[in-house]
């Protein structure tokens, strides 16, 4: 559609909730693929006969791969945009999704399987520079929140893929994830926009990341989000594991409760940026990390899982989800527009990361001392220093910054 100016069309301008809509679903599919072996971790321990350690090193794979490939994503989308990065990083996340659902029958083919798998998890470096371009500073935490709620893909996963692979067969999740990223990278190529204007970043995609990595704050809200969402991520892709060893769920029964707590968390990251918009985000920060190390440690006595165990994990949803909404409106507060792709590159690595390490060590704790507590008690304990950096540090860098 176009407008007449007078002198020539041009074309009309797409509305800022447009393009956060389609960032959203793109976002949300793409982690609907990076999150589809987590449910299927019990099954694939009792098929490939894994350990602890192995069934642990399968779900993670892919964390640790979409967290790396975060800091070139997040680096191209500040020079390229994302109107062509992120049908790109769609497509290209059909082949291994295809791949695990048709042709892995081994340990090796499931960990190659999954270290491309890895590549959907990239989206969100994408997705966060391109949102923050086309809000302004005052709403770009409830803009930022509302596409975290992207991060609900590994929800859509946890409650759909062992039940769908139960009812129709074990291929039929994988195909229908690529079938539904296929018809996105499409429209996404058709419709997707870059505003207007926005701020290009100069130099080389090296260049540019090393100045970010440069940067202090660049690492303290790499720790933040470490904290923040790695928790998130290691909950959604371990959580199934933990409930069907140390409570002895059955496999779906563990799935919908993983989804319960995905989805809360998911609902808490917009509230966070909300409240970082309205106030500051220092204080949701505190709070946040605060609520998650009293549930952390809560949940290493291991007491019945209702009523007490499941308030511990939904305290700490709540806690992880409003952190990493409050995350991003500060990185929207701290970080120049045409550097917030770079930035989010680490960031979003970071985040990424601190979701590939923890199910690692569960893992290990498990087969070791054949008990959790420590797990948790380490998650308690990191979660506090936190919340201490950004009640010091970071406050302080975030006062320096409006000042100026």
């Amino acid at each position: 559609m176009v407008r007449n100016t007078g002198s020539r069309p041009v074309a009309d301008t797409p509305q800022p909730w447009q393009m956060l809509l389609l960032a959203t679903t793109g976002f949300t599919l793409c982690f609907w693929a990076w999150a589809l072996l987590a449910p299927l971790g019990p099954r694939l321990r009792d098929d490939l006969d894994l350990s602890s350690f192995e069934q642990s090193l399968v779900v993670a794979v892919p964390v640790v791969v979409g967290a790396l490939g975060r800091i070139p994503a997040g680096a191209l989308t500040d020079r390229w945009g994302a109107r062509r990065v992120f049908p790109l990083v769609a497509a290209l996340t059909i082949l291994p999704v295809l791949y695990l659902g048709h042709l892995a029958d081994s340990l090796a083919e499931v960990l190659a399987g999954g270290f491309l798998l890895g590549l959907g998890g990239t989206a969100f470096a994408v997705g966060v520079p391109f949102v923050n371009a086309w809000y302004p500073p005052a709403r770009r935490g409830v803009a930022l929140g509302i596409f975290g709620i992207g991060t609900g893909g590994t929800a859509l996963s946890a409650f759909t893929t062992v039940q769908l692979a139960d009812a129709v067969g074990r291929a039929f999740p994988f195909d229908l994830v690529a079938g539904c990223l296929a018809v996105y990278a499409g429209v996404a190529w058709f419709l997707l926009r870059d505003r207007p204007g926005r701020a290009t970043a100069a130099g080389s995609l090296f260049s540019r990341t090393a100045l970010a990595m440069r940067t202090a704050a660049t690492w303290q809200l790499a720790f933040l989000y470490a904290v923040s969402f790695g928790g998130f991520v290691a909950f959604s892709v371990y959580l199934p594991t933990y409930l069907t060893r140390a409570y002895e769920l059955g496999r779906s029964d563990a799935a919908l409760r993983t989804a319960g707590f995905v989805v809360l968390a998911v609902a808490m990251r917009p509230v966070g940026g909300w409240l970082s918009d309205r106030t500051q985000p220092i204080p949701v920060l505190t709070a946040s990390y605060g609520l998650v190390s009293v549930c952390a440690l809560l949940a290493a006595f291991e007491a019945d899982l209702v009523p007490v165990g499941t308030a511990a994990f939904f305290g700490m949803a709540a806690g992880l989800g409003a952190g990493s909404g409050a995350v991003f409106a500060l990185v929207a507060r701290l970080v120049p527009a045409e550097r917030v792709g770079s930035v989010t590159g680490v960031v979003g690595a970071a985040g990424g990361l601190g979701g590939f390490f923890p199910p690692l060590v569960m893992g290990t704790v498990d087969s070791v001392a054949h008990d959790y507590t420590w797990g948790f008690i380490l998650l308690a304990v990191t979660a506090t220093g936190a919340g201490a950096l950004a009640a010091t540090a970071v406050r302080r860098r975030a006062r320096a910054t409006a000042g100026t």
